[in-house]
């Protein structure tokens, strides 16, 4: 995942993919399914794959943030 070209969190990343802007979604193994459930939904309506293998701590790593990330998309160009 290239930093400039990810968005962190719910709701920017809900936005990415309302928006047709979002090509991969990683949804965090130890999210709540209460908030990635519909994020999985809306992906699956929109054919954006997804992938769930990584951490909350490992998806906000990859993204350089302190915190951890339940929700993170991966942007077109």
């Amino acid at each position: 995942m290239e930093a400039e070209k990810r968005v962190a969190g719910v709701k920017q990343s809900r936005k990415a993919i309302r928006e047709g802007r979002a090509v991969r979604v990683y949804l965090a193994s130890d999210a709540d399914p209460a908030l990635t459930g519909s994020i999985a939904a809306e992906c699956a309506a929109a054919g954006i794959p997804v992938e769930t293998e990584r951490t909350m701590a490992q998806l906000g790593r990859a993204c350089g943030i302190a915190v951890g990330a339940s929700v993170v998309a991966e942007l077109l160009g």
